[in-house]
């Protein structure tokens, strides 16, 4: 609700602090006292449109600042999440006008767009007046308070699961049955392809095998010849072996007489005629083993050019040959069993619709339920309210297939008519003015706490009514108010006795007898000074005692 409302050089308004409470709220004051003025500054709070002409005169700027305090799960705080704000129970709206008309907004001190201050504001506040009627006149948003009104919100969240898996299952009917028409369209090319590639059998990893054997049977011939000459000179001059034998020997015949200073190198003579021998026995194994088949080189160069032709041709690596044809033949066996595959997809399409239809039509047949008794509850509060020749119609339209929705296949408007024989039309088009306030007062009392607005303003809901009807109009706002928010500008002293808060609007002169300006100021009112005020109200310029007396009758909520 609103809990605050601060408006700095707004029109005549220089300064202004004020506190709100919950329940029932009214305004009062003379024709031409500046309520509209009020309204207006709200306004630009809320992110209403903004005129360089609400600045006041001689000032740079106008500021207005509206406090709110956020009931738990209210659509605003979905609003400032989305927007990456910390969730706080209080949320500040912040409004700067300057002279040249443009405006700068703030949402809990950080700078933010008009827009998004506009939506914030249509979540908290619905306005109710001459010039300025939203809320319930947005037939979006009928449907919604509706189901409320029905008790239809578990449902509908069940409506919009059922639509999702609906939607799913027919896109996923659509893709397969477009795959499988592209593969059709391509059938002969997919199956040439894949007798080509189940023909080359490409395997991964295998381009590098290849290429590593190519390369070694290009260099075969090279290896042989060193491989030859390496023995060759192994072998030379009676060969290594031989030269270390005799060297071990030579050292053997003198080795008892150098008293051990040969036994390491006998020891490392030894060891080398063994390496000599395994190196010499290695290098034979090793030419042996080397396939020096030119048939060899010639299989492996065609395999290895095979596939990187087939590469080529499909634009993709040759490693990427194998799941290319997976993906071939996997287009292939949609086609063959396309009928069977399609034919699970469009069961479980039809199920899903059916499922989603079945939802639907029990919603609707509770909205109709609802509408009935909706239309009946509102009937019952127009007569009292001087709105007796009026007419409430809820209509729930059936929508064709393709304007279904998660929201259910209806199309649901409130509609009215104010005179005898004529048609039931849109809720902002059926009158004007007092006429039209009072009618969505009939209407919010019987959708009392639905929808997510928590203060409503109605300006001079009583305008044009008086006595029982204006008594009924304040009976009414004060049932509202013990549900909601409720602020009502008003002239009536009927519906002023009825409030809970009570302030008054009235003009002064303030200045120098040469430099005089007139100023708005808005005051509360303790219980004498507001059983004055509805006095003025009921007597005029005259204050009577016959008048104070009839205030304190209806401060009694007594009848005069």
């Amino acid at each position: 609700m609103l809990t605050g409302l601060s408006v700095r050089d707004i029109v005549l308004i220089e300064r202004l602090d004020l506190e709100c409470g919950p329940g029932l709220g009214v305004l009062t004051g003379e024709t031409g006292a500046g309520k509209s003025i009020l309204l207006d500054a709200l306004g630009l709070a809320l992110g209403r449109r903004a005129d360089a002409g609400l600045v006041r005169l001689g000032a740079s700027q106008g500021v207005v600042t509206a406090t709110f305090d956020l009931p738990p799960k209210h659509p605003a705080r979905a609003i400032l999440s989305e927007q990456g704000f910390e969730d706080t129970d209080e949320l500040v709206l912040r409004r700067i006008l300057g002279q040249d008309g443009k405006s700068r907004a703030f949402v809990n001190d950080q700078a933010v767009s008009v827009s998004l201050l506009r939506r914030l504001g249509d979540t908290l506040v619905e306005i109710h007046g001459q010039n300025d009627e939203q809320g319930l006149t947005d037939a979006t948003i009928h449907r919604a308070l509706l189901d409320d009104y029905a008790g239809l919100e578990k449902d509908v969240a069940g409506l919009r699961d059922a639509y999702q898996a609906m939607r799913d299952a027919e896109k996923a009917l659509a893709e397969a049955e477009e795959t499988a028409a592209q593969a059709r369209r391509e059938e002969d090319f997919l199956r040439h392809v894949v007798a080509e590639l189940e023909e080359l059998k490409p395997q991964p990893g295998e381009e590098q095998e290849l290429a590593r054997q190519r390369s070694l049977l290009q260099a075969g011939e090279k290896l042989l010849t060193a491989m030859q000459e390496a023995q060759s000179a192994l072998e030379q001059g009676g060969g290594v072996d031989a030269r270390l034998r005799a060297c071990l020997r030579a050292l053997e015949r003198v080795a008892d007489k150098a008293e051990g200073k040969l036994d390491a190198l006998i020891a490392q003579a030894d060891q080398v005629l063994l390496q000599a021998g395994e190196l010499s026995a290695a290098l034979d194994a090793t030419a042996r083993d080397l396939d020096l088949d030119p048939q060899r080189l010639e299989k492996v160069e065609e395999r290895l050019f095979a596939l990187r032709a087939a590469a080529r041709k499909h634009n993709v690596s040759v490693d990427d040959l194998a799941p290319l044809a997976e993906r071939y033949a996997a287009k292939l066996a949609l086609i063959d069993d396309q009928t069977a595959g399609l034919g699970r997809l469009q069961k479980a399409a039809a199920a899903a619709k059916a499922a989603y239809q079945a939802k639907a039509e029990a919603i609707s047949a509770a909205r109709r339920k609802a509408a009935a008794k909706l239309d009946k509850a509102v009937a019952a509060e127009l007569a009292p309210l001087k709105l007796g020749a009026a007419k409430f119609a809820t209509s729930v339209e059936a929508l064709p297939p393709e304007q279904w929705s998660a929201e259910g296949a209806d199309r649901v408007q409130f509609l009215a008519s104010t005179n005898q024989g004529t048609a039931p039309g849109s809720l902002a088009k059926i009158a004007s003015g007092g006429e039209l306030s009072r009618f969505m007062l009939a209407l919010r009392v019987v959708l009392a706490g639905r929808g997510s607005a928590c203060t409503l303003i109605f300006d001079e809901v009583d305008r044009g009514v008086g006595g029982a009807t204006a008594a009924a109009v304040g009976e009414r706002l004060a049932r509202l108010a013990g549900r909601v928010q409720v602020l009502v500008v008003t002239h009536s002293p009927q519906v002023a006795a009825k409030g809970g808060q009570h302030w008054r609007i009235a003009k002064r002169e303030a200045g120098s007898a040469k430099n005089k300006v007139t100023l708005t100021e808005v005051a509360p009112l303790a219980a004498d000074d507001r059983r004055e005020e509805i006095a003025r109200m009921l007597a005029g310029a005259t204050i009577t005692d016959a008048a104070r007396a009839a205030a304190d009758s209806l401060l009694a909520g007594q009848e005069a």
